[in-house]
């Protein structure tokens, strides 16, 4: 089972930028798709981004142009660049392998991110 470990939330404000930066365990990292999930209070968790294994990306709606997904295989690392942050960017960012986020499962700790003035 591959491990997730987020990292690079934070306090910012709004126009802001951040990096969020996501390291998985396993040599076979590259072989997956990877996305970046997030869920605020009251809210279902929703999918922000995904890259497939050979670097194709997919954004929802309310992210396009903002957020760019990418990754490094050779550091087992996927990242979230989010630029021009809102307050409905507000969420706890995850991130999963699609396969296992559709069945629930290999959630890792999360990271805050939290748009304030």
């Amino acid at each position: 089972q591959v491990q997730l470990v987020e990292s690079g939330g934070g306090l910012v404000q709004p126009g802001g930028s951040l990096r969020l930066s996501c390291v998985a365990s396993g040599s076979i990292f590259s072989r997956y798709a990877m996305g970046w999930y997030r869920q605020a209070p009251g809210k279902q968790r929703e999918l922000v981004a995904l890259i497939t294994s050979g670097g194709s990306t997919n954004y929802a709606d309310s992210v396009k142009g903002r957020f760019t997904i990418s990754r490094d295989n050779a550091k087992n690392t996927v990242y979230l660049q989010m630029n021009s942050l809102k307050p409905e960017d507000t969420a706890v960012y995850y991130c999963n392998l699609p396969f296992d986020a559709e069945k629930g499962r290999n959630w890792g700790q999360g990271t805050q991110v939290t748009v304030s003035s």
